[in-house]
């Protein structure tokens, strides 16, 4: 019984949380990236590669989980299963760490390890906030997401242990009790947790196709056809969202929101709480004070620094990074979110960008300026040079601003997006595959 819960246990929560990295293995792949930098685990050699490792990563993560759910191939879907928890358990658990040790560069701990291995932490090494196990869904601070792997690594120790006793099930009742259970478990994990119920239909229609295989071949090599199918269907899922955009929007950026209304941290939001420490020379001593102590009234005291140490994190609005400037440095943040519709084109890197779809650009640009519909602004974070060789060489009609890289991936997975904005309310993001015509953005969208 122990053995069957931990399957059910495992298998319905790394459909889930595959599901979630495979809406957005973009996203997943800038986290990848990441974890590449130098500082980090500094494998730059590695990024190139980053986006096919995140697809990887998903598939295996969503086809595991199907094939503990029905038992197949257990030697090899246990040993799978183990490897990927030791992986994923390692990297929560160094987040963890380096997070604490980032945060408590003064303990006594901390400064044992510089003393051992002859680096200074924070001038050194680098460290992930999060470790992006649930993408941008579910925010689990380090040591949540290390504690969350260390009891999904138990359920997996007892199902690596009995692997050689685990058998798929002969009948059909069986497998659609377990298959009906992990459903409800997808279904309070999807909804509950999570909020999107897309991995309830997603595995339901996956269970159906895989228990027709299942019913309808006789061969001994059904199983390798099961995992085969399921891998074909979770590929193409991932396919998918790189080549147009999630299908689900967990971002501050989603349509519907407002950026300047989430620029701002509610009035009552607890607001950040720092600690003074003043060091004053009083007879030819400097000690150390606090501002209730008031050295400065210490006749005598002469004033030799001053320290400010944060202790408690107030509110950080979602949306904290969202300036856009201009080759002056004027800010032009305001302006773009007071105008009564706005079309941005997202581009994170120009070098990399789309070069096809250019010419689209340029052409809805000038049919909304001749129609005197909504202005159009480019967003990138290169350069002004670079930019102006850019519109040289593709004939760019609309100005760019610039703006932080990462804000920028933030905003939409593509390279080139485009965003509608209606007094900085998001009414529209598309993909540069899915560019629509400028008469299509004025019937659905400019009222």
């Amino acid at each position: 019984m122990l053995t069957r819960i931990s399957r059910l246990l495992v298998g319905s929560l790394f459909i889930v949380s595959g599901l979630i990295k495979a809406n957005d293995p973009i996203g997943f792949s800038y986290k990848l990236n990441d974890y590449f930098a130098p500082g980090v685990f500094d494998m730059p050699w590695l990024d190139s590669m980053a986006l096919e490792l995140a697809v990887i990563a998903c598939v295996a993560e969503i086809v595991l989980g199907i094939a503990i759910l029905f038992g197949a191939r257990m030697k090899l879907a246990a040993w799978s299963l183990l490897g990927l928890m030791v992986f994923f358990t390692f990297l929560t658990g160094y987040t963890a760490v380096a997070n604490w040790l980032f945060d408590n560069n003064e303990s006594a701990l901390t400064q044992t390890i510089e003393g051992i291995f002859g680096f200074v932490i924070r001038d050194d090494y680098s460290y992930m906030k999060d470790c992006g196990c649930f993408g941008d869904a579910i925010k689990l601070d380090p040591w949540e997401s290390f504690l969350k792997d260390v009891v999904l690594m138990v359920f997996t120790i007892i199902i690596f242990m009995k692997r050689k006793t685990i058998q798929a099930a002969t009948d059909l009742k069986t497998d659609m009790i377990n298959l009906g259970i992990a459903l409800v478990l997808i279904a309070a994990f999807s909804l509950g947790v999570v909020g999107w119920p897309f991995p309830i239909w997603f595995s339901f229609i996956s269970f159906a196709l895989l228990m027709g295989i299942k019913v309808s071949m006789k061969s001994d090599s059904k199983d390798w056809i099961m995992a085969g199918a399921a891998t074909v269907i979770t590929t193409w899922f991932c396919i998918h969202c790189i080549n147009h955009l999630p299908i689900k929007d967990f971002r501050p950026y989603k349509i519907g929101n407002n950026i300047a209304e989430l620029k701002e941290c509610p009035p009552d939001a607890p607001a950040d709480v720092y600690l003074d420490k003043w060091f004053y020379e009083v007879d030819g001593v400097v000690g150390e004070y606090t501002t209730e102590q008031a050295p400065w009234n210490i006749e005598g005291a002469e004033f030799v620094d001053r320290e400010t140490e944060l202790i408690f994190k107030g509110c950080e609005p979602p949306i904290h990074d969202f300036i856009l400037e201009d080759i002056d440095g004027m800010d032009w943040t305001d302006d773009i979110l007071g105008e009564e519709y706005m079309l941005l084109v997202v581009s994170y890197n120009l070098t990399t960008a789309d070069n096809d779809v250019q010419k689209e650009l340029n052409a809805l640009y000038e049919a909304a300026n001749d129609d005197g519909g909504p202005y159009m602004y480019g967003l990138c974070s290169n350069v002004f040079t670079e930019v102006d060789v850019f519109r040289h060489e593709h004939q760019i009609m609309y100005d760019y601003l610039v703006a932080d890289g990462t804000m920028l991936k933030t905003i939409i997975r593509a390279n080139p997006g485009v965003v509608l904005l209606n007094h900085g309310t998001v009414l529209g993001k598309w993909h540069f595959n899915d560019l629509p015509d400028y008469e299509t953005i004025k019937q659905d969208y400019l009222k």
